[in-house]
């Protein structure tokens, strides 16, 4: 993972996201690494993952290294897990002890990456809802969309936000338009937080307050609802924002793994022993 941020800032972001995308979709077992086959559509083409889903050379790597050193016992999924863990480190951000034991799937689903992944357009009632169906709760969910501290998002999943959103503030709307047009242009770059796009911290939350959140689900964290108090500390308290993103990541991080003699322990990660 130092190689790789040393190579690219942006390769943080891109693997703490890989591993996001991969736990919402039954549970953390590495299926957004897997290409797709004859049997099944894979989730790497997938809505929230086509032509923006990257660090999978990354993975890769790791998994070449580590079975040269250790054949056929670390998953891809914990490799993940432990990247996105590394990755954030090596950005300035909290460290945490992975729990490891997670085990591979043989299968990945297009279409619960399409239904299951939280969308930029969500409002905070849905972003809540999405959350709890995978058990982590409100408090969880606004401690890891501060990893929106860190990376870049496309013009077509903020073009909404900038031209139309009314809690934005003005000035910020002004400069996002210059990078993203009304029409064309959709993946065009903007950094998620623009203070520290490649530094790992609570600007995120001091921007929400500022209402220069990026995405629409952003700004729905600070937006007169139930979040609001908690973005504040936040935004204040960079202690409280990485104790409460570590234990939210292990939990993410818990969801459905398999275990035992579920899956399997890939050889390479894009398929299937």
């Amino acid at each position: 993972m130092r190689e790789a941020i040393n190579r690219d800032l942006r390769l943080g972001a891109s693997i703490l996201r890989l591993f996001f995308h991969d736990c919402f979709v039954n549970g953390c077992d590495a299926s957004i690494l897997l290409d797709d086959t004859a049997t099944f559509t894979g989730e790497k083409n997938a809505g929230p993952n086509r032509n923006s889903a990257r660090g999978f050379d990354v993975i890769d790597t790791i998994k070449t290294r580590v079975e040269a050193a250790c054949s056929g016992r670390v998953s891809c999924a914990d490799i993940l897990a432990l990247a996105a863990r590394d990755g954030v480190v090596l950005l300035g951000g909290p460290t945490w002890a992975v729990p490891l034991g997670r085990r591979d799937a043989r299968t990945a689903s297009q279409s619960a990456a399409n239904s299951q992944i939280p969308s930029p357009f969500s409002s905070l009632s849905t972003l809540i809802s999405t959350f709890a169906a995978k058990g982590l709760n409100a408090r969880d969910m606004t401690a890891l969309s501060g990893g929106h501290t860190i990376g870049f998002a496309q013009c077509f999943t903020f073009r909404s936000r900038i031209y139309n959103d009314t809690n934005i503030a003005p000035m910020f709307a002004a400069n996002r338009r210059g990078v993203c047009p009304a029409s064309g242009g959709n993946s065009n770059l903007a950094p998620l937080d623009i203070q520290s796009p490649n530094r790992f911290g609570n600007a995120y939350y001091q921007n929400l307050v500022s209402q220069r959140g990026l995405l629409h689900s952003d700004q729905e964290l600070f937006n007169g609802g139930s979040q609001d108090a908690l973005v504040r500390l936040y935004s204040t308290n960079l202690t409280a924002f990485s104790n409460d993103f570590a234990a939210a990541m292990v939990r993410m991080g818990n969801i459905r793994p398999l275990t035992g003699t579920n899956g399997e322990i890939r050889r390479r990660c894009s398929v299937v022993n």
